[in-house]
Parts: C-alpha cells; structure tokens; sequence
C-alpha cells in the first residue's frame, strides 16, 4: 500500500506525464513569488466557520458583561456597545432570544436616581464559569506547552505581551495566563516589563526538547512504530474535489515535496528568505500554528502580527492559496481566515483540541436556553390558535343564534 507521501507524488507524476513538457523551461529557476494557483471557493469549510458564528457573538457579550464590576451592568450601558459587540439586534432583543445567560433586576446607578434596569450572570452561567475554570486546570500543561511552542518557534524565543493577548482567544489561553499561569513556570517563562504599558514581553528561559516537535514529525515518527518502516516527516496533501494545478504548478510541488522537511523549531537563520527551503519551512510554521490553534484556523490579519518574530515573507499570504492542498483561506465574512485542511471532515472539525470542552459546555448552555424559548413560542402559538378557534366557534354560534331569530 502507498503511503500519503507516495500517493501524493503518484498523482502529481500522473497528471505530469498527461501534459507535454517543454525540455527549454527549467522550473526551478522560477522565483516563489510566481507561482500562482487561483482561489477556490470550498463551500464546506465557510459553512465550518458560519455554524460557529452565533456562538462567538454570544461570547463577546458575556464577555463585556464579565468584565465589569462585580459583573452587572445597566442595560442602557450594554445598548450604547452594541456596534462595538457587533450586535444587529437591540440588547433587549439578543437577551430574549438567548436565555440562560443573564437575568436582570433593578436598581439606582446613583443614590438619589431611579431605579434602572440592570442585567447579571445567570446561576446557570456561573455554573459554566465553574467548569471552565475547571477544563483549564485539568489542561494547564497543555497550555504551558502551547505557550513554550509558541516562544520556541520565534527567531528570537521572546514575544511581545501584548500579541500574545491578542491571540489568547485562538490557542485558548485564559484570561488571566499571564498572572496565574506564567508565574507557575519560572523554569520555562520570563516576564520583562509591565503588562499594559505596551513594552512587556515574555521570554523563553529555557529549551524544552519534549516541546521542540512538530505535529507532523510526531506523526511520522507514529507512522514509522506502527508500520515499522521509517517514514519521512512531510505534509498531508488532500486536494479539493475538482481542484486543477496548471504543469507549471504541479511539477514545482512534486519537487518542493521531496525537499527535506524544516522543523519550524529549527534554527533557519541561515536560509535564503526567497528559497525553496524557507517556503518549505514557513509552510511548517502555519502548519504547527494551526494545528495549536483551538478551531485549526487563524484570521490571516493576526497571523500577520508576527511577521517578524516568525520570519514571514511580506507576501506570506499567498502561502494559503499556492499550498491548497495543505491550507484553504476562507473570505467568510470579509475576513481572511487561514485553515488546516487535514482537521476538517467536510464542515466538521475532527482534529479536536482538549481546551474545545469549553466550548462544547458554553454550546450546551446555549441550546439549552434556546430550547426552552423555542417551547415557549410554541405553547404561545397553541394558545393564541387554540383562543382563535375558541373565538371561531362563538361566532359560528352567535350567527346560528341569529338566524333561528
């Protein structure tokens, strides 16, 4: 039987000796840059992003709510953000369709003011809060491990706080990892500066080998216990349904495949950014990006954020589309959204991160309060038909009534 990498090239060679080549064209002379494959839309894949859609804007709502103090606000206060939430309903609209997460009450924002209507965390959202706090104790080396990963990939082991907030929700760090977390692993992680001064970093203190592993060399090296046979470390290429390489494209694949894999722990600094060699291990670092990723996707824009701390060329992006068997890049939504096909089965992510039982818990809470609106509505239809049949019958009644007289 053939393995993935065979039957790659197989197909590549095949459809190479099905076009006639021209012996005054040399291939590998052609930059990177020139390479072009054309964007296909995968159908599949937007839907994986769009079935997620409700959940995140719920997400963002209890997450304003729980930032601020003592986690009540007045709901006047929640209108005013909702452009910024990305709400197109009124607040009082998104709270009755979605039930459960808070209740409300009413109070004086100042002593001598009436009384407003505030809203707070629900028991039932609380009880979530509970067990989310107990998803990432029990997944804590995990997270460490993710955060290490994340340090030993960049050029020069540190990275600024700052991003690293700003991608907490994509490899799913808690809220709080740089205060309770990091402080755990002085072995591993040096804080220098002050978070929120835009001047702090977090350093890698020392090389983990445990951690220096890439999806796909742990892969391999599975493969080769399984079957006995050494198995080169290289990328799953699975081509989209339909999905046509021009020769030109084709034959500088089936080449660049049988380069030797660059881990993107390596230390690369003596690579040619334009190589064939740097592309192969650029492709390993979104490769491995993804893959710690929480959904197997990344927005583009915030991969882009560590150009330099990853040695991504200016173009990177094109990356996703020239390697469309390895990665899809998404519009959905007027974003750019880079993602790993081999974790997806049709719209279904199957490469599950153990961090995804929060949101697994959060879903659960959701549809939960969902379907109890939606009985709700439902009694109310039976009412409100079974009053107008009520009212029918009376008045077929009445003009009984009135023709006996």
């Amino acid at each position: 039987m053939l393995s993935k990498t065979q039957f790659i090239f197989s197909y590549l060679n095949h459809n190479l000796k099905s076009t006639p080549t021209n012996p005054f064209i040399n291939f590998q002379t052609k930059p990177i840059s020139s390479l072009k494959v054309v964007w296909r839309k995968d159908s599949k894949l937007d839907q994986a992003i769009e079935i997620d859609k409700r959940y995140r804007l719920c997400a963002r709502v209890v997450k304003e709510v729980l930032n601020e103090p003592g986690q009540v606000i007045p709901l006047r206060y929640l209108e005013k953000r909702r452009e910024r939430m990305g709400l197109t309903v009124k607040v009082r609209t998104f709270l009755t369709k979605n039930p459960g997460l808070f209740t409300s009450y009413y109070d004086k924002i100042k002593p001598k003011t009436q009384p407003v209507e505030f809203i707070r965390v629900s028991d039932r959202l609380k009880d979530f809060l509970e067990e989310e706090e107990r998803v990432y104790s029990e997944n804590e080396h995990w997270i460490m491990s993710k955060l290490c990963k994340l340090l030993m990939m960049s050029k020069d082991k540190v990275l600024s706080v700052d991003k690293l907030v700003h991608v907490k929700r994509e490899f799913g760090f808690p809220n709080d990892f740089l205060v309770n977390l990091v402080p755990k692993y002085p072995q591993y992680f040096r804080l220098v500066g002050c978070p929120g001064e835009g001047q702090s970093f977090l350093e890698l203190v020392s090389w983990e080998p445990e951690f220096a592993k890439s999806v796909i060399e742990r892969r391999a090296e599975e493969e080769s216990r399984l079957t006995g046979i050494r198995v080169r470390p290289n990328f799953h290429v699975k081509l989209p349904s339909g999905f046509f390489l021009r020769k030109e494209m084709r034959e500088w694949v089936r080449d660049w495949m049988e380069l030797d894999y660059v881990s993107p722990y390596e230390d690369v600094s003596q690579l040619d950014q334009a190589s064939r060699e740097m592309e192969k291990r650029m492709v390993g670092v979104f490769h491995e990006l993804l893959s710690l990723s929480l959904h197997k996707r990344v927005p583009v824009p915030i991969l882009g954020k560590f150009s330099d701390e990853y040695r991504f060329s200016n173009a990177f992006s094109s990356v996703f589309t020239r390697h469309s068997g390895i990665f899809y890049m998404s519009l959905k939504g007027g974003i750019k959204t880079a993602m790993l096909r081999e974790a997806y089965k049709g719209d279904k992510l199957i490469d599950r991160d153990p961090l995804l039982q929060i949101k697994d818990k959060f879903a659960e809470l959701l549809e939960e309060g969902w379907r109890v609106r939606a009985e709700q509505l439902r009694y109310h239809r039976e009412a409100v038909n079974k009053d107008m049949e009520m009212m029918a019958m009376k008045n077929v009644e009445y003009d009984k009534h009135a023709c006996d007289e």
